[in-house]
């Protein structure tokens, strides 16, 4: 297995020292934004995480290899290169196999974490059930990896494009606990909180991370899900994204679009209607969810 698997020195050192390590996405870098602002975003958020006392680690698959943290200049390379596949669990040894370049979602992201002995990943927000997925079966593979990958993911919740309470029925059903991170509603991306109630709120990264070991020391199989609301003053109204979220599912479906290309669609519309702000909170976000991982990774390695 080792064969497939190669570290950047940041993390090879960590490794030997015993230090914290939080794995990142790729997706976020080559789907998620636009250049530049995908690499600075990514090298900020990296520093970030040395600035709280651990070590980041940038997943992404290149030449045959599962890349266990990037290089500055392969961060540049990935924010840049056209063509750029979206591996999930399925697309992993297809992308191996062929030495395609992939970008890790949070499936794969999870998968390769816990390959290299990584516990704590760290994202914007996650996959889930998506609206009309009672007729289109479009759940995200993220949901069956959370259930059965040992790596705790610190999230700004599922986006509001989603349909929220059946993801939480899901993972309810997979017996994957949702933390809220000093709250007692899920957070919904771009909103600091939704209508619906978290299973257990923590207040402290020294709690969590005490939550997350008794439940690996028992040998509960499974991911968490760390739901960290965006701060108020990044945020967007609620009302105001679900009434963008409407419109554009009824445009989707006038205009026949369906199935995996709603979800970019939609995002694009959010992007488009609130004129950049989606883009600023995403950001914002995620280097919130960056400080927040980083306590509970130096409190998981204790």
């Amino acid at each position: 297995m080792e064969q497939y698997l190669s570290y950047s020195q940041e993390v090879l050192e960590a490794k030997e020292k015993g230090l914290p390590i939080i794995a990142l996405e790729s997706t976020i870098i080559s789907h998620g934004m636009p250049y530049p602002q995908n690499v600075k975003t990514a090298r900020e958020v990296e520093q970030i995480i040395r600035d709280g006392g651990a070590v980041p680690a940038t997943i992404a698959i290149i030449d045959g290899k599962i890349k266990i943290g990037l290089s500055d200049e392969e961060l540049e390379m990935f924010g840049n290169a056209q063509g750029v596949a979206k591996a999930s669990r399925r697309d992993i040894g297809y992308l191996l196999a062929t030495k395609k370049i992939g970008a890790t979602t949070v499936a794969a992201t999870m998968i390769c974490a816990e390959l290299a002995g990584i516990e704590l990943f760290v994202t914007g927000g996650i996959g889930g059930v998506h609206r009309g997925a009672e007729t289109t079966m479009d759940i995200s593979a993220d949901l069956e990896e959370l259930a059965m990958t040992n790596v705790a993911v610190v999230c700004a919740g599922a986006k509001s494009i989603l349909d929220i309470g059946l993801t939480l029925e899901y993972l309810e059903t997979k017996g994957v606990p949702v933390i809220g991170y000093g709250t007692d509603k899920l957070p919904a991306f771009y909103t600091s909180e939704s209508e619906f109630d978290v299973n257990f709120r923590s207040d402290s990264p020294e709690e969590t991370a005490a939550i997350l070991r008794a439940k690996w020391d028992l040998g509960l199989r499974g991911g968490a899900l760390v739901a960290n609301p965006i701060p108020v003053e990044d945020s967007i109204e609620a009302s105001f994204i679900n009434e963008i979220v409407e419109n554009a599912l009824a445009e989707a479906e006038k205009q026949g679009i369906a199935g995996k290309d709603v979800t970019p669609f939609l995002l694009g519309k959010v992007k488009e209607l609130t004129q950049g702000k989606s883009l600023e909170a995403n950001i914002a976000l995620v280097k919130n969810n960056a400080r927040v991982g980083a306590k509970i990774a130096v409190e998981l390695q204790k």
